[in-house]
């Protein structure tokens, strides 16, 4: 892999948030939760960062204005999705941005949700490593959880092989069992990624486009798709309320407090 960047999804309002501020916006341990996310990517390697805003950009724009000196060499730079109609339409609208890498043999970028603050550089390396050292055009980071409500799953055959990303809201009985889900952590080749979204279809429940479609495009394709179970359960928590906002900064607080008594 040549080159290696991160597209962080960060447009949406988080409407059960209580809250005027944009989700991402708002503090885990002191800071705007999307801080942490751009950090974790630019400790992981990343050269450039592309953070997709659109409600409120300009709250998510400042949140993020302090960092570019702290992540040199690494750059911020943000895509407009006006329209939030998914998260494949949310790759899709950055795309001006990576001309050039999409003409690129075997340029990485990274897709992650800007409300997963409790993300690990090391776990984006482990995605990097499992992609270069098998040629793969995706990669994917999952983890099995006791109660995967609200998460998307991810399908295998009888052989235990990836076949596809179901959500939550379009899964069978059956599938709403599984406890492997999709913590939407990926690593796609920039212009498999992009030749493969224009091949997603809207989806007919929620009338959204899907990043999460994109391997299982690849797949039928022909292409090589990796899954590695990688995601501590710890980490996955996702920010949907208040409480699990609240949640999340204990946990941030303790890793942090821990990482400093190390340090000392």
């Amino acid at each position: 892999m040549k080159s290696f960047s991160a597209l962080i999804l960060a447009a949406g309002k988080g409407t059960r948030m209580q809250s005027d501020l944009p989700k991402v916006a708002h503090e885990v341990a002191g800071e705007p939760m999307v801080r942490w996310v751009v950090r974790a990517c630019a400790q992981a390697g990343c050269t450039r960062i592309v953070v997709v805003v659109g409600y409120q950009q300009d709250v998510v724009r400042r949140a993020l204005a302090d960092v570019q000196s702290e992540i040199a060499p690494a750059t911020i730079e943000f895509a407009v999705q006006n329209e939030q109609l998914g998260t494949g339409h949310a790759v899709i609208e950055a795309g001006s941005l990576f001309e050039t890498e999409r003409s690129e043999q075997g340029h990485g970028v990274l897709v992650l949700a800007g409300d997963g603050p409790l993300i690990r550089a090391d776990t984006l390396a482990q995605i990097r490593e499992r992609q270069e050292s098998t040629s793969a055009v995706a990669t994917m980071a999952t983890s099995r959880i006791d109660d995967p409500t609200g998460y998307g799953r991810i399908v295998r055959d009888a052989g235990g092989s990836f076949v596809g990303i179901v959500e939550q809201k379009n899964a069978t009985p059956e599938q709403l069992k599984i406890n492997e889900i999709n913590p939407s952590y990926y690593l796609f080749d920039c212009k498999a990624m992009f030749d493969a979204l224009k091949r997603v279809e809207r989806n007919p429940v929620s009338g959204e486009y899907y990043i999460t479609d994109v391997p299982a495009l690849l797949l039928e394709s022909g292409e090589r798709v990796e899954v590695i179970e990688a995601v501590p359960p710890a980490d996955v928590l996702s920010i949907n309320t208040l409480e699990q906002l609240a949640e999340v900064d204990r946990i941030m607080r303790a890793r942090l407090e821990t990482a400093g008594s190390e340090g000392r």
